[in-house]
């Protein structure tokens, strides 16, 4: 059995404990934790300002950053409330507000929208759910989508000018297919090997690697390193030995600057560790227990030249782990559930910018992206609760 590490929060029994089978004591948040230095976190609420035009976001499903700090987002308009959003109803509008704002929104560091683009096109395929934003070294746009039928990927420039839509739309599910994916969540780079590592993601159960200019596939494969398979498993059971197999979604696939690649399998409660050629690494698994969504939605990385922290976004349970990447030993979490800014609702992914800032976003209705503002080095663990200005939660 492959090596594993947990931290199950909450009182768990000692027999569940044992039925899980995991190398790794549980972790009681009732008992005296470990005091660790670690990055400290303030939410800004005021951060981003207010948007043009009577503008809303929908559900917010991708993050990046690109090399001059710029935010991007892209959300789906079609998630809003039609009844109040201007444009989205057959009916004529009762009022001034609202309208949906375009998919992908571009924030400058000060938090200023800059520009805004995306939708249907002539020049490409629009996915039918955009999902997951990526930004690779030469500050190109990367989209990906979850909805039937979204089984390519799409490169803009930072404007939102069409460079290449990867994998033919259309097609079903098939997790050894060369010429398409299966309902992409994200894609993340070695641009050292200018390669796109492809989360493939809610119809497939792989990883996959493709060339950066062409889009060739050049490997693929599932958990532990195995080759995938499509067979249903079934609902996750956390009693159960840890599934051999990735379930739908297999959420994010990045890339650390040493080469290791941090996979989120969302349904099965853990993040896998690969080298670069597949070949399993080690696993750690997050609040256990968790069952329908999952927890491990999306990773970033810190930005200091080692990358000490990993940041993982837990939308189930809505927190953020840190934890520290050499060992994924968890250190501590922020956030909790609800709309006050420092608080989630389904939160769902996560960047970093060249200061150690965090970036998340928040799907269903959540519908907002945050900034969390790195205010230094210092003593913390366990629940940090909701990093408000201040030191209050």
């Amino acid at each position: 059995m492959p090596s594993s590490r947990t931290l199950i929060l909450g009182t768990l029994l000692v027999a569940a404990i044992a039925a899980l089978g995991f190398g790794a004591a549980a972790v009681d948040e009732s008992a005296p934790a470990q005091e660790a230095t670690i990055p400290l976190f303030e939410v800004d609420p005021f951060w981003p300002k207010p948007l043009p035009d009577h503008w809303l976001l929908g559900s917010v499903i991708g993050v990046g950053v690109d090399s001059r700090d710029h935010v991007f987002i892209v959300h789906r308009p079609a998630s809003l409330n039609a009844r109040t959003e201007v444009g989205l109803d057959a009916a004529p509008p009762t009022g001034e507000c609202c309208a949906a704002a375009p998919p992908v929104l571009e924030f400058d560091p000060e938090g200023t929208l800059v520009n805004a683009w995306g939708g249907p096109s002539d020049e490409y395929d629009w996915p039918s759910s955009n999902h997951g934003l990526s930004i690779d070294h030469m500050d190109n746009i990367w989209i990906g989508g979850n909805g039937q039928g979204d089984s390519h990927i799409l490169k803009f420039t930072r404007d939102g000018e069409f460079i290449m839509q990867v994998g033919e739309p259309g097609r079903d599910p098939d997790s050894h297919a060369a010429d398409h994916f299966g309902r992409v969540a994200k894609i993340s780079f070695d641009t050292e090997a200018n390669e796109a590592y492809v989360a493939d993601g809610y119809g497939n159960k792989r990883v996959a690697v493709i060339d950066m200019d062409t889009g060739e596939l050049k490997r693929y494969w599932g958990a532990y390193g195995n080759e995938p398979s499509d067979e249903n498993l079934g609902p996750y059971d956390p009693t159960a030995a840890p599934a051999q197999q990735f379930r739908n979604p297999v959420h994010c696939a990045d890339p650390a600057a040493d080469g290791l690649v941090y996979v989120c399998d969302r349904p099965n409660d853990r993040i896998q560790v690969f080298q670069r050629d597949g070949t399993f690494v080690d696993e750690v698994f997050l609040a256990p227990e968790t069952l329908g969504d999952g927890s491990t939605w999306d990773v970033a990385f810190s930005r200091d030249a080692g990358q000490q922290f990993m940041y993982v976004a837990d939308g189930k349970n809505m927190r953020i782990y840190i934890l520290d990447r050499a060992d994924l030993e968890v250190l501590a979490w922020f956030g909790d559930g609800g709309r006050q800014p420092g608080q989630f609702f389904a939160v769902h992914s996560i960047a970093t910018d060249s200061r150690g800032n965090l970036y998340t976003t928040e799907t269903y209705e959540g519908k907002r992206l945050q900034k969390f503002v790195m205010t230094g080095m210092g003593e913390g663990s366990g629940d940090l609760g909701v990093p408000w200005p201040g030191g209050g939660d």
